[in-house]
């Protein structure tokens, strides 16, 4: 019997660490949860064109799983896009990940959205209301202040 007992111990232990491993990813998987978002850093530069204005804001998920960013709307425009920018290029898109654990961010320079044929062209001091459409989320309505022109925020938006 002693024979066997050394064999064993040196499967054992192997043997024990992999399930540990498996368990510990298994946590990870199960104890995940929805997305949970918050939205932050919102401003829109106040246009200088009567029908085109950019908005910027950052999104937040502290939650284990992501979301999609799938439309924007705002009585304020006729269409909000929503455009990605790769290597200097703008391109619009149907959509962008907000990971889980992890920020979208929308700022000049990078992704951002197009709030397209204004209505009414935004001051600065003004509110404007938006709704943010996710995927997995649902809506989430933000009020966006319209800054100066050259405002730059303080988070390096």
């Amino acid at each position: 019997m002693k024979r066997f007992a050394p064999r064993y111990k040196r499967f054992a232990a192997p043997a024990a660490a992999a399930l540990t491993g498996a368990l510990v990813l298994a946590g990870c998987g199960s104890g995940s949860g929805p997305a949970e978002l918050s939205v932050s850093a919102a401003y829109m530069p106040q246009p200088f064109s009567d029908s085109m204005a950019a908005g910027f804001l950052t999104i937040t998920n502290q939650g284990g799983a992501k979301d999609e960013l799938t439309s924007v709307t705002s009585d304020l425009a006729g269409s909000v896009t929503v455009h990605e920018t790769v290597s200097g290029a703008m391109q619009e898109v149907d959509s962008l990940d907000v990971p889980a654990h992890g920020r979208l961010v929308l700022a000049s320079g990078g992704n951002h959205l197009m709030f397209e044929k204004l209505k009414r062209k935004p001051t600065q001091g003004e509110k404007v209301t938006l709704k943010l459409h996710f995927a997995e989320s649902g809506t989430v309505e933000v009020e966006m202040p319209v800054e100066s022109a050259t405002y730059t925020p303080k988070t390096g938006h």
